[in-house]
C-alpha cells in the first residue's frame, strides 16, 4: 500500500482492518491534497460514489422491517410512473431502436439487486445508456424530476432475465422517499447516520469541515500521473461543498473511513452497534442472501473483480462471495463487498469476524492497482489461525 503511494499512482489512502470489534490496524499514507501537500489523516473525508448504495439498502431494509414493502411487490405501487415501460428489444436496418411492453413491472427484488432492467448512464456504449446521458438521468432536479426522466426510457432487458448494474438504488431513494415522507438526507440522518455517530456523513460537506475534504484526482492517460479531476462518467465533478439537488441514494454521499468502519462494524453485528439497534438479524442476513436466480449468475458479469458465477452472488445493495475457494478468494464465506468509483473499497466478512475499509480519491477505482485483492491478500496471510 505504502509503495502505491510513493510511486505517485495514488496521492494518498487510508486503510482500516477490524477483526472482533478491535482495530488491527488504522494507517494513512501520503497527501489528501498534493498542491499543498495536505497529510491525509484518519478522519479525512470521501466521496465514496457507491459505497453508498449499501447505505441506501439499509434504509431500504429499516422500512421493509417495518412492512411497509415486500420483496416481491412491483415497484409500481411505489413508483406508478413505470406502469407502461418498454424494454429495448433491438434496432432496425436503419439503426432505430426497437421496443415492447415490458411483460411485467420490476419487482423490489429486482430493484435491489440490479436486475430489474434499468440502464445507468455510466458508459454509452449500449444505447439505452446512451439515452441515460441524452436525457441527465443523474443530473435532474430531484427524485421525483429523475423518476420522470427514467420513465421514458426503455429497460435493457426484461425485468429478471439479466443482470446490469444501473440506477436503482437511486430508485430506491425516491421510494424511500415516499415511504417515510422525508428527504432521503433527513431518514438517513435519522435512522442510520445518528444512531451509529457517524458524524461525517451525509451528501454533502458543511462549511466547518471543507478542509477535511480530500482533492479528487485522475490519471493522466499520457504521463499516469495523478491530475485534478475535470470529468467523472464525462460529467463535471459534483461540488460537495454544497447541498447537492438530488440526493443521490446510489452514488451521492461522502463518509471518513471510521464512519464507514461503523457501518461495516454495525452489519457485521446483526444490525446493532453499541446499543442502536438498525436492523434485525434476519434482515442482515437477507442482504447477504444471494437473490439472483441461477440462470442470471452464470450468464452475467459482475464488477468489482468479480464475474457472477454459483460462487459469487449478488444480496440486497451488497455482493456476496458464497463459496470464496470456487470463486478464487481468501476471505471467508459470505463476504459482502462493494466499491466506489474513486477508487474506495470495503468487505465485510462474517466467517472471520472482520471487516476493511481502503479509502482513496482517484477516479477509475481501483483498477491498475487492484488494491482490494492486495488488502485481501494481506489481511488473510496474517490470519494464521482464525479460530482465535
Amino acid at each position: 500500500m505504502a509503495k502505491v503511494v510513493a510511486d505517485g499512482r495514488v496521492s494518498g489512502m487510508t486503510t482500516l482492518l477490524v477483526r472482533h470489534g478491535q482495530v488491527v490496524g488504522f494507517k494513512t499514507y501520503g497527501k489528501k491534497d498534493l498542491a499543498t501537500g495536505a497529510p491525509m489523516d484518519k478522519d479525512t473525508i470521501f466521496r465514496i460514489y457507491s459505497m453508498s448504495k449499501p447505505i441506501t439498502g439499509v434504509a431500504m431494509m429499516i422500512l421493509y422491517e417495518e412492512g411497509k414493502w415486500k420483496l416481491d411487490d412491483p415497484v409500481t405501487k411505489f413508483i406508478p410512473e413505470f406502469k407502461n415501460l418498454k424494454v429495448m428489444a433491438g434496432v432496425d436496418d436503419k439503426g432505430n431502436m426497437i421496443t415492447v411492453p415490458a411483460e411485467r413491472p420490476p419487482t423490489m427484488r429486482e430493484i435491489m439487486s440490479h436486475t430489474a432492467g434499468f440502464g445507468y448512464g455510466l458508459g454509452d456504449r449500449h444505447p439505452v445508456d446512451r439515452m441515460f446521458r441524452e436525457k441527465r438521468v443523474l443530473g435532474a432536479n430531484g427524485l421525483n424530476d429523475m423518476i420522470t426522466r427514467i420513465s421514458d426510457i426503455p429497460l435493457m432487458f426484461q425485468p429478471g432475465t439479466a443482470w446490469s448494474y444501473s440506477v436503482s438504488v437511486d430508485i430506491q431513494g425516491a421510494i424511500v422517499e415516499r415511504i417515510s415522507g422525508q428527504t432521503l438526507g433527513a431518514f438517513m440522518e435519522e435512522r442510520i447516520f445518528r444512531p451509529l455517530k457517524m458524524v461525517d456523513t451525509g451528501f454533502y460537506v458543511p462549511a466547518g469541515k471543507t478542509d477535511r475534504l480530500a482533492t479528487l484526482y485522475m490519471t493522466d492517460p499520457k504521463t499516469r500521473q495523478n491530475v485534478l479531476a475535470t470529468a467523472i462518467f464525462d460529467n463535471p465533478p459534483p461540488d460537495y461543498t454544497k447541498a447537492p439537488t438530488m440526493e443521490s441514494g446510489g452514488g451521492g454521499l461522502v463518509s471518513t473511513t471510521s464512519d464507514y468502519g461503523r457501518f461495516s462494524q454495525m452489519i457485521l453485528n446483526g444490525g446493532e452497534l453499541e446499543g442502536a439497534r438498525i436492523l434485525s438479524p434476519a434482515a442482515v442476513e437477507l442482504m447477504r442472501t444471494n437473490v439472483i436466480p441461477k440462470s442470471v449468475l452464470v450468464t452475467s458479469n459482475g464488477t468489482s473483480g468479480s464475474r457472477f458465477n454459483e460462487a459469487v452472488g449478488f444480496g440486497l445493495d451488497f455482493m456476496v462471495n458464497l463459496d470464496p475457494r470456487a470463486s478464487g478468494s481468501l476471505e471467508g464465506a459470505n463476504t459482502m463487498s462493494w466499491g466506489g468509483a474513486a477508487g474506495t473499497w470495503f468487505w465485510i466478512d462474517p466467517t472471520n469476524d472482520l471487516y476493511f475499509v481502503g479509502m482513496i480519491q482517484r477516479l477509475g477505482g481501483t483498477g491498475g492497482e487492484d488494491l482490494g485483492t492486495a488488502a485481501r491478500t494481506l489481511t488473510y496471510q496474517a490470519l494464521v489461525d482464525p479460530k482465535k
